[in-house]
C-alpha cells in the first residue's frame, strides 16, 4: 500500500496535468478568438476603406455630372448664338 505522501504526490501530479491540459485548451481558445477578432477588424477596416472609396467616387461622379450639365448648357447657348448669327447673316445677304 502506498504511503500517504506518495498518494498526495500522485494526486498533485494528476492535478497539475489536468491544469496543464486546461491551460492548453484556454490558449487554443484564446488564439481562436484573436484570429476572429483580427478578421473582424480587417473586415471592418476593409468596409471603411470601401465606404471611403465609394464616397470619393460619388463626389467625382457628382462633379462630372455638374461639369456635363454645364457643358450641355454651354453647348446649347453656343448653338443658339451660332443659329442667331446665321440668321443675321442671311438677313443681311438678302438685302
Amino acid at each position: 500500500m502506498a504511503s500517504r505522501s506518495e498518494r498526495f504526490k500522485k494526486a498533485a501530479v494528476q492535478a497539475a496535468k489536468k491544469a496543464k491540459q486546461w491551460a492548453q485548451v484556454a490558449v487554443r481558445e484564446a488564439d481562436r478568438l484573436i484570429v476572429e477578432a483580427q478578421k473582424r477588424a480587417e473586415s471592418d477596416e476593409r468596409q471603411l476603406r470601401i465606404k471611403r472609396a465609394l464616397v470619393r467616387t460619388g463626389k467625382v461622379l457628382k462633379a462630372v455630372g455638374r461639369a456635363a450639365l454645364v457643358a450641355g448648357v454651354a453647348a446649347g447657348i453656343a448653338a443658339a448664338r451660332a443659329e442667331n448669327r446665321a440668321r443675321k447673316l442671311t438677313k443681311k445677304a438678302k438685302r
